[in-house]
């Protein structure tokens, strides 16, 4: 099982979302969770066709981590 961070974004019109660790690798939807299962998909697809053309699985080494500013 591999396991990656996803950043997911709000724009005008919908969500999009992406992985730093695996470029090219996105989806878009019209809600967040829609979003999120889109990426999912995305993910396990991109997984599949590295394995399948047997290429190296990129270790996951993205970190996110919210920092509270005072204003």
């Amino acid at each position: 099982m591999y396991r990656f961070l996803i950043v997911i974004e709000k724009t005008k019109n919908n969500y999009s979302a992406y992985c730093p660790d695996l470029p090219g690798c996105v989806a878009t939807g019209k809600t967040r969770e829609e979003t999120e299962l889109n990426m999912h998909e995305a993910l396990e697809m991109h997984i599949h066709g590295m394995v399948e053309d047997k290429l190296p699985i990129p270790e996951s080494v993205t970190l996110a981590e919210y920092i509270a500013v005072a204003a």
